[in-house]
């Protein structure tokens, strides 16, 4: 009986390195979320304030 493998002569693919290789996109959608509902809902600009607040009502984000 044969068996093949899709893994490549001397790759190796521990759970710690997959954890390590998704953390950076994990913490950079985290930082864009913090940055639109908080950065641009308290933006001094009226209509990009006036758009973020709508949205964050429609999601069921308190925020006043």
């Amino acid at each position: 009986m044969t068996t093949f493998s899709t893994k490549q002569p001397g790759a190796t693919n521990s759970a710690a390195e997959l954890t390590a290789a998704r953390t950076l996109p994990l913490v950079m959608a985290a930082l864009l979320g913090i940055f639109i509902i908080g950065g641009v809902g308290f933006s001094h600009i009226e209509e990009v304030h006036n758009a973020s607040h709508d949205y964050r009502h429609s999601m069921g984000f308190p925020c006043h």
